[in-house]
């Protein structure tokens, strides 16, 4: 052969010294090397041996610099395929020459941008295969049929081939199922995967496993982490034992993976949860418990398994409570609610308990699942802020709201069994003198020496209870004639009088006591006190320590109230009512958070005159739906006026029982804020009194939703002056609560309205409702609050009512950081 022909051209300045082209001549593997411009500059002579190439042609080519085009224009002309001789870094292909050989070309590229193509002949090994074929066919086809892809790997030179299915199970289509994907990159297997499985298969190439088997996460197509199975084995070792092809499966095990994953979740969460899980078969009976059951229940697991789970029902359950439970349970699949069970030791606790039914595929029932969570000290917590709402925190006798169930309670009983009543208002007289010379401390051990005293003196089914500072309000019930509450009346004023020996001291008060008689006296029953403490003052006029009866003959009264009610009928016609405005602020933030829409009569000879002037004279009259009406309508306007400024203040308003009362109070509202439709909210909170008549409960909610979706709030005013109950806070869509002045302004000197004060705050935490404060005059009023846990307040320290005009004025000034924030 010709080597100086098959020698590189001398301006290939790329080519090594001579001794480096010898050894390139002399090479077993055939070598073509292009430069840049895809021109043969270089070919040893085991090139045209390989090639089957005549070497006058190979140096021809050299000499001409032919293109890679031109060497694959030969190639078609003698029946062979044609090669690509486009540069491609580090590409491997196979193709068979006209000969019959299977040749294995390898194409790298150059630093000159030259690239070179080597040869290798694997004919054997393309023969091997071949006889391996059919047998491979036939495996093959019984594997993809199962559906798991086949892979092939080339150990020594790192090429793996996949199978068709395998390249469906992870993503490939189109054009890319027909072609041959081969890697010779170690496989884009999950980093936290990688070690373990490279692991298994080298352990496996030396023999030390009979077979290679790995479950790790290889990334799809669409760039997810898909969770495979690979098996696969050695298929063929060389003389010296070494790995030359292994082959093997894989399988898609993602969805295995994520019920694992799932599966693993669930017992955790069972494990661990803090509520107590039970679940039990179709007929009730214990399978499985987890630990907070037992922790609740004080039953280890062990001792419940295969168990009635009405093992746990307690005697504290009414009658056919359990009963109704399953029957409601069986209807809907579905039970929730509260519960005592009874632990392992016998004590009982209150649960919080829902019960699932689990159906099988065919609609039968399979499986219950409880799940409940120990709600004892909550009740317990519950009961104590319902009996601070109840009773009276310094003497533990009823208070104002107990105190007008049972007196509601006793008129009910009184109709039916045509009987009477006395409602008497006890006020101590000189208590204020004792308290003032000698201390709250003694005053309140006083208080408690008489309250106890003139309880003693009282029938059983009778009731005292304390409403405030030193009054106190007696129910004498069951009476078969009015005047047979006068003993007990004189033994009351025998116990308030006697001398109480506190200490060194001996301490002499007395009480005045009004009393009014129900049904003669027909009123309600918040009148029926009003009334009992008008005649007490009547009492304390006439030389106290002695009672006086309510005089029924009112006429007076009456007639001066029918003449105010037509003077007020006339003023509102004339237009003499006017607005005043009082902001509600929250103390810490220091925002403005609404006003107070206050009503005031421009009387033309008596001057402008407060709610307090002429409010009681419409109580309970239809003037006072009329009047209620213009107020809203006013505030409304007002709202409308400052958003157009640019203001956006929530506008409280009060409305009356009677306003309430009416059947077309929902449309009547609605068409006031027909102006504001298509407005999320029309700004307008509605307040109503504690003392409100809300017999009808259901009705009173039922209304309040319906205004609420006409984006108007509530508020419960005066909260702590009424009769109103929990039952209140639990079933009436109320949103905020506001303590009456009354207790907001003594807080800081008399611990009873403290008490007051902060049983409110917390009833309103407890049920989730906010609260603001009436009647904060000092910044002391102020931090007080802010200590107790409310933030929202209003009264003459933070500002007096004020004329819609001045209200932005006012905004607008309200940036002096105030002393409770300092």
């Amino acid at each position: 052969m010709n080597q100086q022909i098959l020698q590189p051209e001398p301006t290939a300045a790329a080519l090594p010294a001579s001794d480096m082209a010898m050894a390139l001549a002399h090479l077993p593997q055939a070598l073509l090397v292009f430069d840049a411009q895809h021109r043969l500059i270089f070919g040893n002579p085991a090139c045209a041996s390989l090639l089957d190439l005549p070497t006058e042609l190979l140096a021809r080519w050299v000499t001409e610099h032919c293109t890679g085009q031109e060497i694959a224009s030969h190639q078609g002309a003698r029946g062979e395929p044609a090669e690509d001789f486009a540069p491609a870094q580090n590409s491997s292909r196979t193709r068979r020459t006209a000969a019959g050989k299977t040749l294995q070309f390898t194409t790298q590229m150059l630093p000159s941008g030259g690239w070179l193509r080597s040869y290798c002949d694997v004919s054997a090994l393309a023969a091997e295969l071949e006889a391996k074929s059919a047998s491979e066919v036939v495996l093959r086809f019984a594997l993809e049929g199962a559906g798991d892809g086949v892979w092939d790997w080339d150990v020594r030179a790192n090429i793996t081939q996949y199978s068709r299915r395998w390249k469906e199970m992870m993503g490939f289509s189109g054009a890319d199922l027909d072609s041959d994907i081969c890697y010779r990159e170690p496989p884009r297997i999950h980093p936290d995967d990688f070690d373990a499985a490279w692991a298994a298969v080298h352990a496996h190439l030396a023999g030390k496993t009979p077979g290679y088997v790995s479950e790790h996460r290889r990334m799809h197509k669409d760039g997810k982490w898909r969770w495979l199975l690979a098996r696969g084995m050695v298929a063929s070792r060389d003389a010296e034992g070494q790995a030359l092809r292994m082959t093997g499966t894989s399988t898609d095990i993602t969805a295995r993976k994520l019920a694992e994953e799932q599966l693993l979740l669930a017992a955790n969460v069972f494990k661990h949860a803090r509520e107590g899980i039970v679940i039990t078969d179709a007929a009730g009976n214990i399978i499985d418990v987890n630990e907070t059951f037992s922790q609740i229940t004080a039953y280890p697991r062990e001792a419940v398994l295969g168990r009635a789970a009405l093992m746990l029902r307690s005697s504290a359950q009414a009658p056919g409570f359990y009963t109704q439970l399953w029957r409601d349970l069986h209807a809907g699949g579905y039970w929730s609610g509260e519960m005592w069970i009874r632990r392992s030791a016998g004590d009982i606790v209150a649960i919080m308990l829902t019960i699932s039914e689990v159906k099988g595929k065919k609609g039968e029932t399979q499986n219950f699942v409880a799940l409940f969570t120990d709600i004892t000290q909550t009740k317990h917590h519950l009961r104590q802020l319902e009996r601070n709402a109840h009773f009276d925190a310094l003497t533990g006798m009823p208070n104002r709201v107990l105190l007008a169930q049972r007196l509601q309670h006793a008129m009910a009983q009184c109709r039916r069994r045509k009987l009477s009543l006395a409602v008497a208002y006890l006020d101590l007289d000189g208590f204020k003198s004792i308290n003032d010379r000698h201390g709250h401390a003694t005053g309140d051990e006083l208080l408690i020496a008489v309250a106890n005293r003139m309880q003693s003196v009282l029938r059983d089914g009778d009731v005292l209870a304390r409403i405030g500072g030193d009054e106190f309000v007696a129910v004498l019930s069951e009476l078969a004639q009015p005047r047979d509450c006068e003993q007990a009346l004189e033994r009351l004023l025998k116990a308030a009088s006697a001398p109480v020996q506190l200490g060194d001291l001996l301490l002499e008060v007395s009480t005045s006591i009004g009393v009014t008689i129900y049904p003669q006296d027909g009123a309600d029953a918040d009148r029926l006190i009003r009334h009992a403490d008008q005649a007490m003052y009547l009492a304390k006029q006439a030389g106290k320590n002695r009672f006086h009866l309510f005089d029924i003959a009112h006429e007076a009264a009456a007639k001066q109230q029918r003449e105010g009610l037509a003077e007020m009928r006339n003023a509102l016609a004339l237009g003499q009512f006017k607005l005043c405005y009082q902001p509600k602020v929250n103390m810490r933030t220091n925002a403005v958070v609404g006003v107070e829409a206050l009503i005031r009569w421009q009387h033309p000879e008596r001057g402008e005159l407060p709610p307090a002037a002429f409010l009681p004279l419409i109580e309970d009259q239809a003037l006072s739906v009329d009047v209620g009406e213009w107020v809203i309508a006013q505030a409304l306007r007002q709202i409308a006026l400052w958003r157009a400024e640019g203001l956006d203040l929530q506008v409280s308003v009060n409305v009356c029982a009677m306003q309430l009362q009416q059947a077309n109070f929902v449309s009547r509202l609605s068409a006031l804020l027909l102006p504001t439709a298509g407005e999320q909210q029309c700004g307008l909170q509605l307040e109503v009194l504690e003392t409100s008549a809300l017999e009808d409960m259901a009705q009173m909610s039922k209304l309040m939703h319906a205004c609420q979706t006409l984006g108007v709030h509530f508020a419960l005013d005066d909260f702590g002056t009424g009769y109103s109950s929990l039952t209140y806070l639990r079933r009436l869509p109320i949103e905020l609560l506001k303590i009456d002045q009354t207790f907001v302004r003594d807080m800081l000197s008399d611990p009873d309205d403290l008490a007051i004060v902060t049983g409110v705050i917390g009833l309103a935490k407890a049920f989730g409702r906010q609260v603001i404060a009436e009647g904060v005059e000092t910044a002391a009023h102020g931090a007080r609050l802010l200590a107790l846990g409310c933030e929202l307040a209003q009264g003459y320290g933070i500002a007096r009512p004020m004329p819609a005009t001045a209200v932005p004025a006012w905004v607008a000034a309200w940036s002096e950081k105030p002393h409770w924030l300092a």
